[in-house]
């Protein structure tokens, strides 16, 4: 069993910066490949990025490349989104999760909210 916990959220400028932190519970972290989506009011949850179990693999959606890098801290049992140059569009509720082979499949956090102003 993973519990997860996002923090980081907030209110930014457009341009500005957040960190997005997903905490995760378990002596197991390591195993898991853990994914951050994000999902606006009224759209569908997209994938934002994901980082394979030692840190070294990461995937980006396009929407977000350049900009977004992911990470993660095996011995804190964390996982790190950095958002830079944000946009009004980057406005979403961003949730982490932690699976083995398929997202929806995996275990989830409760989301933080992220807001970009223009």
């Amino acid at each position: 069993q993973v519990q997860l916990v996002e923090s980081g959220g907030g209110l930014v400028q457009a341009g500005g910066s957040l960190r997005l932190s997903c905490a995760a519970s378990g002596r197991t972290f390591s195993s898991y490949v853990v994914g951050w989506f994000r999902q606006a009011p009224g759209k569908e949850r997209e994938f934002v990025a994901v980082v394979g179990g030692t840190g070294r693999v990461t995937y980006y959606a396009d929407s977000v490349k350049g900009r977004f890098t992911i990470s993660r801290d095996n011995y804190k049992n964390t996982v790190y989104l950095q958002m830079n140059s944000l946009k009004p569009e980057d406005t979403a509720v961003y949730s982490c999760t932690a699976y083995v082979s398929d997202p929806s499949s995996g275990y989830w956090g409760q989301g933080t909210q992220v807001t970009v102003s223009s």
